[in-house]
């Protein structure tokens, strides 16, 4: 059993949740945007996508094909619709919605909005509780505001890149999108902010965050290093930085890691490792020293780690109270039995497909978030939403025949 089931919804339930009662226009693509709309879908937001038409969409080269995972698990719960922004009628529609609207999330470079007369002050005119979010790659202004942003370019202008990796082997990337995941969750936790505000002063706002800011808040107590002490963090490998001894070591039959940091920690392990002498050991006696002399007790815990079998160190150290866990391949991960209690890994099948999608790593008790519908198909919702926005099946069929929608 790979996952936790999740079951078909019934009739509605792809806007029940906590947040069912917020109507949210997707403007995004790629990996940022939609990573921030899917936190307000997967707890019931009543979400359009919205895309351009078939024939003159230019495709999504970074999201990958429609039909594959990372398009799969990027835009579950969401309806579709096909409109066309760069004509004026496909502006005057959106603008309609909009006036029904409580968020728009949108990740274009800067100017392109503006250009299109979708931005912020254009869509806050037609409806002034709007919460409108962007992403970009630099922030909305300065000097860097028109350059296109991407993943890799943040993490190493973000200075992760220069502390991820063995030392001296060069920068080294992060095997995530970090600060394209990061932005957007950033994101969504900006437009639930302002959707808490709004409840108080009756308005809406503008929410901004980008890349390189997420980026660079990740770095957390790397960039207080240098900020409040005035050190350059530098690459460490497998081995914690700060905390020591924490790292990788090669077992029997592979690899584990073992944070044994503090000094409680420290004499547990000694102990559960059978090696009493290195608590009196001078180079060992105290965090200090055990930072100074860091290659020579990780090469005398190598020693001890290499004779036993993962398996083994794990349930002893644990057992011990000394912090240790297997290094997983994905496929390994998925099968853990925490992973699974946990339902990590959830699967929706609603009778004409079946498929299974990363879950929210967040509970609530009453209100959870779910996985209620698969990914639409592109324009899959166009005539409903716009029936609903006020339009005739007449009006419909022309938008659609002058591929406006």
């Amino acid at each position: 059993m790979l996952d936790a089931p999740n079951p078909a919804p019934d009739s509605g339930a792809a806007t029940a949740g906590a947040l069912a009662r917020f109507k949210v226009l997707d403007l995004t693509r790629v990996r940022s945007g939609p990573t921030c709309v899917r936190q307000l879908a997967d707890w019931g937001a009543q979400v359009v996508k919205i895309e351009m038409p078939e024939g003159l969409d230019q495709g999504d080269p970074m999201g990958g094909p429609r039909n594959g995972p990372d398009f799969q698990n990027l835009h579950r719960n969401k309806r579709g619709l096909t409109l066309n922004l760069k004509s004026p009628e496909g502006v005057a529609i959106l603008k309609k919605l909009v006036r029904d609207a409580d968020v728009v999330v949108e990740n274009f470079r800067p100017d392109v909005k503006d250009r299109l007369g979708i931005g912020y002050g254009d869509l806050s005119a037609e409806n002034p509780r709007l919460v409108y979010a962007s992403i970009s790659g630099f922030g909305q202004d300065g000097p860097y505001a028109g350059r296109p942003g991407f993943d890799q370019i943040a993490q190493g202008m973000g200075g992760l890149m220069s502390i991820t990796g063995l030392p001296g082997q060069g920068p080294v990337r992060v095997g995530i999108p970090i600060a394209d995941l990061c932005a957007g969750l950033f994101a969504a936790q900006g437009i639930m902010v302002a959707l808490l505000e709004r409840e108080v002063s009756g308005k809406g706002q503008w929410v901004q965050t980008s890349l390189l800011q997420a980026q660079a808040f990740m770095l957390d107590f790397q960039a207080a290093r240098w900020l409040q002490a005035g050190e350059v963090p530098k690459q460490a490998g497998n081995n914690h930085p700060t905390s020591i001894p924490t790292g990788v070591f090669r077992t029997k039959d592979g690899h584990i890691n073992i944070a044994a940091t503090g000094n409680a920690i420290w004499k547990r392990f000694c102990a559960a490792a059978g090696a009493p002498e290195w608590l009196e050991d001078p180079r060992f006696k105290d965090a200090g020293s055990r930072s100074d002399n860091r290659d020579a007790l990780n090469a005398l815990i190598a020693e001890k780690v290499a004779a036993r079998t993962s398996e083994d160190w794990v349930t002893s150290l644990n057992e011990a109270g000394v912090p240790a866990g297997p290094i997983y391949a994905i496929n390994e991960m998925f099968e853990d039995p925490q992973v699974k209690h946990l339902g990590i890994a959830t699967t929706l099948d609603d009778g004409a497909k079946r498929q299974t999608y990363v879950a929210q790593p967040i509970g609530l008790s009453r209100t959870p978030a779910r996985i209620a519908s698969h990914p639409p198909a592109i324009g899959e919702h166009s005539a409903e939403v716009l029936r609903e926005a006020g339009y005739s099946d007449d009006e419909i069929a022309d938008l659609k025949s002058r591929q406006v929608t």
